[in-house]
């Protein structure tokens, strides 16, 4: 079951940093004359306006999951004592995407 937690896991770190890159192309900087000052404005694309995160913030989020999935899969793999902590914490790592289609039931901790 593991396997299939990483996979959907990794899946889902995927897609997020190809939104947040390809936010990041898309994002401009522009310069206005304000009370006789210039200042730089960034714009984000429209869908990512309302986000909590900006797109560099989603990238660095990605790249820590990554490295905390990484550090879990080792210890599994491993099978040594720390197992029972890295299958404790494979589940919490998904918790965030639980309203994706793909999630199990059966994954929530």
């Amino acid at each position: 079951m593991s396997d299939d937690m990483v996979q959907f896991l990794r899946t889902r770190l995927d897609e997020e940093q190809r939104e947040a890159e390809t936010a990041l192309k898309r994002t401009t900087t522009t310069r206005r004359m304000i009370q006789g000052q210039w200042v730089e404005d960034t714009v984000q694309p429209p869908e990512w306006r309302r986000s909590a995160w900006p797109p560099a913030r989603v990238l660095a989020e990605v790249d820590a999951k990554r490295k905390r999935l990484k550090q879990i899969e080792d210890a599994i793999n491993a099978g040594h004592d720390s197992y029972d902590l890295a299958a404790t914490l494979l589940p919490l790592e998904l918790l965030p995407y639980a309203d994706h289609p793909d999630y199990r039931d059966e994954w929530r901790p």
